[in-house]
């Protein structure tokens, strides 16, 4: 008996190397492009949904942790099983349905010629909402890849129906042409002022400015996050006995900077304050075992901060099938 099976296991194991070629012409044409990027979750009665715009994976620039070497950068992404010599950032708007009001925070980097961003509109349309649809867009700050997608490519607003409302330390920074003169000797600000400038022509008499510590739209109260710009804003969104805290870029890429919480990244506008913002955003964040969400952490961007001996790791939520 054993030696049948035997026999009967080599017969079986001979005619399976013939398979693939029996059924290669029935193979499925390769996909070659990913799913929607779309998570849903609730805080309460609120709705939410984490959208995608996608992500870059660049080699590491120089200077990208300012006050760290290039060398100590490259093994914290190599730690984070990143490409070599790479360092990967994605980028996740967020869909607050409040019931009343639907409301994005932040666009994302709008149309673009790098295939890897700019899915924030496709991914929206897969979730069945119109861009028509949005009542408030909230910018936690201005940079461009938080502001790009106000505009589609021909230089129409994405969410024409939408009002857009802006912090207004952060629009008072970049709207001022003092500011923008000192910038002119340094590339990256340079480029941030004239990207920022072209993307708000002709809106200026129509953002709302909104301060810190306010409710800015139902349940969604902003929170004074300074230092990667001067009106950074991170926000608490509540419902009922629920609440998640919108934590904006008070950290760019969790791998090095949630880890490693006294690094700068480059793109900070005041370093020494964004690590204070930081620290005292994620000591409370733990304490409270708060879920956070991210613009930066990966896809689905949504977890825990648990303090570390050295800093903080991000703990990420496991996919939810049902709401």
């Amino acid at each position: 008996m054993v030696e049948m099976d035997r026999r009967s296991l080599l017969v079986g194991a001979a005619a399976s190397t013939l398979l693939p070629l029996q059924s290669a012409s029935a193979l499925s044409p390769l996909a070659g492009t990913q799913a929607a990027g779309l998570y849903r979750y609730k805080v309460g009665a609120f709705e939410c949904t984490s959208i995608n715009d996608g992500a870059i994976t660049i080699p590491i620039p120089d200077g990208f942790v300012r006050n760290v070497s290039k060398d100590e950068a490259l093994v914290a992404a190599e730690a984070a099983y990143m490409p070599k010599g790479k360092v990967t950032v994605p980028f996740n708007p967020q869909l607050i349905n409040t019931g009343s009001k639907l409301v994005l925070i932040d666009t994302g980097n709008g149309p673009s010629a790098n295939p890897s961003v700019g899915h924030l509109l496709a991914n929206l349309k897969v979730a069945g909402v119109d861009p028509k649809d949005v009542d408030i867009v909230l910018l936690s700050h201005l940079h461009p890849d938080h502001i790009n997608g106000l505009r589609l490519a021909d230089g129409s607003l994405a969410f024409p129906n939408a009002e857009i409302k802006a912090p207004n330390l952060d629009w008072a920074f970049w709207m001022s042409d003092e500011n923008q003169a000192k910038a002119q000797d340094k590339p990256l600000m340079k480029t941030y002022f004239a990207t920022i400038r072209k993307t708000f022509s002709g809106l200026e008499n129509k953002v709302t400015r909104y301060d810190w510590d306010k409710e800015v739209a139902p349940g969604i109260t902003s929170i004074e996050a300074a230092g990667h710009t001067p009106g950074h804003t991170a926000f608490a969104i509540a419902s009922g006995d629920a609440r998640i805290l919108i934590q904006s870029d008070v950290t760019n890429i969790p791998e090095f900077f949630l880890r490693h919480p006294d690094w700068q990244v480059m793109f900070d506008n005041d370093p020494e304050q964004a690590i204070k913002t930081r620290k005292k955003f994620y000591d409370v964040a733990a304490a409270e075992k708060a879920l956070i969400v991210g613009f930066h952490f990966p896809f689905p961007s949504i977890g825990h901060v648990e303090k570390t001996a050295s800093g903080y790791q991000l703990i990420p939520v496991a996919w939810n099938p049902v709401l």
